[in-house]
């Protein structure tokens, strides 16, 4: 069993930056593709970026692509998603999650998942 946990979320002006991180407990980190996704009040949660268990490759959402970097630390169990260049429509709660397989950008191939972060980037 994964236990993860996001931080980093805060209140930010557009063209601002942030920088999320997700710790992970419970399991051997490195086993692990992990994800970013976020979600609005009545929307259904889309795909962020994703990162290979190496941290040799990753994907991210065009929304996103060139502003957005994700990362590991396996020794630091640890995934962080680096966020340049805000946007109003950025603001989310955003998740990190983890699967014992691949990267993927589907949501529903996900084992594990945290509580989220808010993220809110004012105009």
């Amino acid at each position: 069993q994964v236990q993860l946990a996001e931080s980093g979320g805060a209140l930010v002006q557009a063209g601002g930056s942030l920088r999320l991180s997700c710790a992970a407990s419970g399991g051997t980190f490195s086993s692990y593709a992990m994800g970013w996704f976020r979600q609005a009040p009545g929307k259904e949660r889309e795909f962020v970026a994703t990162i290979r268990k190496s941290g040799g490759n990753t994907y991210y959402a065009d929304s996103v692509k060139c502003r957005f970097t994700i990362s590991r630390d396996n020794a630091q169990n640890t995934v962080y998603l680096q966020m340049h260049s805000l946007k109003p429509e950025d603001t989310d709660a955003y998740y990190c999650a983890a699967r014992p397989s691949w990267e993927s950008v589907y949501e529903y191939e996900y084992t594990y998942w945290g509580q989220g972060t808010q993220v809110t980037v004012s105009s």
